[in-house]
């Protein structure tokens, strides 16, 4: 199952050799990691030490700078402001071509990966972040929030929001009963569905604690993802009597994700730390009614009432809102059908239309073109 960020970059890769343009990705080697496309350039990487799952890559050699300035690339597109982002960065300087970055992450919120001072860190992933974006070509971001958030941070490049967009073609409502049986659920089992990284800034115990107050007898909770926090919530949900109403179920590949989606009654997300809610897309454009936290992106993909239902950081509030889809049939439909609505605005075709048109916007402006 790939994060959010990996799962951008391989949409946009489709989406754009659909189109008929060649895309290149460079991107860490790691264990694991199965391409399916020959424009994968993989370079050295050391597992980060807090976090194994993610790769830090090491600086380009002179081999792998010789290759991809012999691709005579068009545009240099970074997705992370650290390490490889700065190489492309060079890349696309000694080039003369334009470099494009996408914002897609709220770095601050991390800070509690790096083994220092939180405050420190976060202060510093700002002041890093703004930075390299006012050193790019073109600032793109996912949401008119991260684009207000980098205006506020001084960024003076110019910024347009570019959304992640979805496979319409893969998520998309389907059969329950037999996604059920693929999963091995019961038909008549009402299951709530998680899907993300297990990690602390996903605000998982927070959701475990809303699961406790829930009042419709029956429901269950899976898990699909994997991350840092594994162990730590079945402890939780054991202390909150969560044992038979949870169901951790790993990572997933991801063609198995909208089976997921279809089996289940209701999509519940707690993150805090968005800047668009990938997963709460996908879910929608299954036709899955959502609850989510009323925070940063997601508000601009769920409006409250309509394709989903949005509440405070607190618990019970959120409880009662998954009571209440549980309950009231038409307002579950309802919210499913304005889900869909909304999410068809995401389709990946459409928005990799917008991002040529950005692409081309970047040439105008780069010093270079």
């Amino acid at each position: 199952m790939l994060g959010g960020v990996p799962t951008a970059v391989e949409t946009i890769r489709r989406s754009l050799e659909a189109l008929g343009h060649d895309v290149v990705i460079v991107a860490p080697r790691m264990s694991g990691a199965a391409d399916e496309s020959r424009t994968v350039v993989r370079v050295p990487a050391v597992p980060a030490p807090t976090y194994p799952d993610f790769a830090l890559p090491l600086p380009l050699g002179p081999a792998l700078t010789r290759q991809l300035r012999a691709l005579d690339l068009d545009v240099f597109h970074a997705h992370h402001p650290f390490l490889l982002g700065a190489s492309a960065r060079r890349l696309a300087r000694s080039a003369r071509r334009p470099f494009v970055f996408t914002n897609h992450t709220l770095y601050d919120r991390y800070a509690h990966y790096v083994p220092l001072p939180r405050a420190m860190v976060a202060r510093g992933a700002v002041r890093w972040s703004a930075r390299f974006a006012d050193t790019a070509d073109l600032v793109l971001t996912p949401s008119d929030f991260v684009a207000r958030r980098l205006r506020a941070q001084g960024v003076r490049r110019p910024i347009e929001v570019v959304p992640t967009g979805i496979d319409l073609g893969q998520f998309h409502p389907g059969e329950r009963v037999a996604a059920r049986r693929m999963l091995s659920l019961g038909p008549d089992e009402r299951v709530l569905l998680y899907v993300g990284r297990l990690d602390r800034e996903k605000n998982l115990e927070f959701l475990l604690d809303a699961v406790a107050q829930l009042r419709t007898p029956g429901l269950r909770l899976l898990l699909v993802g994997r991350g840092t926090q594994a162990l730590a919530l079945g402890r939780i949900a054991a202390k909150r009597g969560l044992g038979n109403r949870l169901e951790f179920r790993g990572g997933v590949a991801p063609e198995s994700l909208p089976a997921y989606y279809r089996a289940s009654n209701a999509f519940v997300f707690a993150s805090t730390t968005e800047t668009q809610g990938l997963a709460v897309l996908e879910a929608m454009a299954c036709g899955l009614p959502v609850v989510a936290i009323r925070a940063s992106g997601i508000e601009e993909v769920v409006t409250d009432g309509v394709s989903g239902l949005l509440v405070p950081e607190d618990a019970g509030a959120f409880a009662a809102a998954v009571d209440q889809i549980m309950v009231d049939e038409d307002l579950g439909t309802k919210l499913a059908t304005g889900g869909r609505e909304a999410a068809s605005a995401f389709g990946a075709a459409a928005v990799a239309e917008r991002l040529l048109q950005a692409y081309r916007r970047a040439r105008g402006v780069c010093a270079w073109t």
